[in-house]
């Protein structure tokens, strides 16, 4: 049988090929954000098989196993790591023309070396060659990101965290480097919820100042902030359904958040303005650092709330949303902008109706002393398919400069899941490709070399301040 994943795998001209291979192929990988554990990283943790390392936590699988009427013991239950393995592979076949058929053959041959078709037929034999394999120093975490030539990654940390397994990696691990990244999501929660308040506890600890003001709760924000960048940390990043529709100029926030710690409640604006005030003082922190800021806006989150009850969050429930993004964006920014105070920014959307919408927004806020400085980030979650990524690079094509474009992220929790910068690359020459077939650019390969590898590895080395 014909190897599916061909040496020319999306390629369909040979420009798109002679991009590939001559420019894209061999560039190392910054992954400036994930959602790998660190201490995983730090132990160079051992899995015991193909379904601990490629199936927990990969709510893209589950997702699809669901659909394909798999009970959920097989997904995220008490079934055997082999069983669960079976079920996964019972499905594969079923994903013909979703991104996980791709995935799961890109990973299967790259790690593995296997070329087979993944299906029940297969899966048993699958199975035991991966087992014997896992237990390789090629097949250990930090093995598993070397295979894939990754020179640096971000993970995603609470600003509670210590930091003791970065601590540990930076002192054990000379390459890959791996950055901490500030996700204040939780401390922006911002309501009067027993969660929230058992949280502001757990900042105070951590920072060492007690919380009992809106002053002090900046003040703690500020210790983490320089805690974490004395620690290596570069990147901040901000999960929001939309930034906070807030005034400036509203007053009260110190009375407003004095209730939040009583336990009391606020109204939506009155929460929404307290969001806004705190997140731009913590923009202001991250521009004075030097970092880069991303916002990951758009996201409908727990859908289904027998699920959230049964099994908690990010397990396959959430979805895009249909968000107003355009004003409340427009308005945050320039708050900043007004005083200078407008960090390196990354935005990413999750529907594909704001395409246009964000790529014109990045470029509102360009100020020529910093090339790229505004960035609309690559296809996110369920954008970060073929479609999805072709529609991105178009959108940032028209309305901006893709050769600007700091490229590619996983997005992952899975150590497996680095095959997706290599299906990226090869999505990138092929549209480049396509369009010097069709008369559209010229066919000047130095020109057009130089741009792939920029996209794939020079912009983000530059973009990113990681040098120690």
């Amino acid at each position: 049988m014909k190897t599916f994943i061909g040496d020319d795998f999306l390629l369909t001209n040979s420009v798109a090929e002679d991009l590939y291979h001559n420019h894209a192929a061999s560039m190392p990988i910054i992954d400036y954000h994930n959602h790998l554990d660190p201490a995983a990283i730090a132990s160079n943790h051992q899995f015991k098989n193909i379904t601990q390392a490629w199936l927990s936590g990969d709510h893209y699988k589950w997702r699809a196993m669901r659909a394909n009427g798999v009970d959920e013991k097989f997904i995220t239950g008490n079934a055997s790591d082999e069983d669960k393995f079976s079920k996964w592979a019972e499905t594969v076949p079923n994903t013909l023309r979703n991104p996980l058929y791709h995935w799961t053959h890109l990973e299967l041959r790259r790690y593995f070396g296997i070329n087979e078709l993944l299906s029940t037929e297969t899966a048993a034999e699958i199975y035991s060659e991966t087992a014997a394999l896992m237990n390789k120093d090629s097949h250990l975490c930090v093995g598993l990101l070397l295979q894939m030539n990754v020179e640096s990654l971000c993970t995603t940390d609470d600003p509670i965290d210590k930091l003791n397994h970065h601590q540990a990696i930076k002192e054990r691990i000379k390459v890959p480097k791996v950055y901490p990244t500030f996700r204040p999501d939780k401390a922006l929660q911002l309501d009067e919820s027993k969660e929230y308040l058992d949280y502001i506890q757990r900042l105070s600890t951590a920072s060492g100042i007690t919380i009992n003001s809106l002053d002090s709760f900046l003040e703690a924000l500020q210790q983490r902030v320089d805690y974490f960048h004395e620690n290596g940390c570069r990147v901040s990043d901000l999960g929001f359904h939309q930034i906070p529709a807030f005034n400036p100029n509203a007053t009260g926030l110190d009375q407003l958040f004095s209730s939040l710690l009583n336990g009391k409640n606020i109204d939506l604006t009155e929460k929404e303005n307290l969001q806004g005030y705190v997140l731009t003082a913590l923009c202001k922190m991250y521009h004075a650092k030097g970092w880069v800021q991303q916002f990951h806006l758009g996201a409908l989150r727990n859908n289904n709330e027998r699920a959230l009850r049964e099994l908690g969050p990010d397990t396959g429930y959430d979805s895009m949303g249909d968000y107003s993004q355009a004003t409340r964006l427009s308005k945050f920014f320039n708050n900043l902008d007004n005083t200078d105070q407008l960090a390196k920014s990354i935005i990413y959307n999750l529907n594909p109706r704001d395409n246009d919408l964000f790529a014109t927004m990045a470029g509102n806020f360009n100020d020529g002393k910093i090339v790229g400085k505004m960035q609309f980030g690559t296809g996110w979650w369920f954008l970060d398919q073929k479609n999805g990524m072709e529609n991105q690079m178009n959108s940032l094509s028209n309305m901006g400069l893709l050769s600007r474009f700091v490229g590619m992220l996983t997005d992952s929790r899975s150590f497996l899941s680095f095959p997706r910068h290599e299906y990226f690359r090869r999505i990138l020459c092929n549209l480049i490709g396509t369009d010097v077939e069709n008369g559209e650019i010229p066919h000047d390969m130095d020109l057009l070399g130089k741009m792939v590898e920029d996209i794939c590895y020079n912009n983000a080395k530059n973009y990113f301040d990681f040098s120690e």
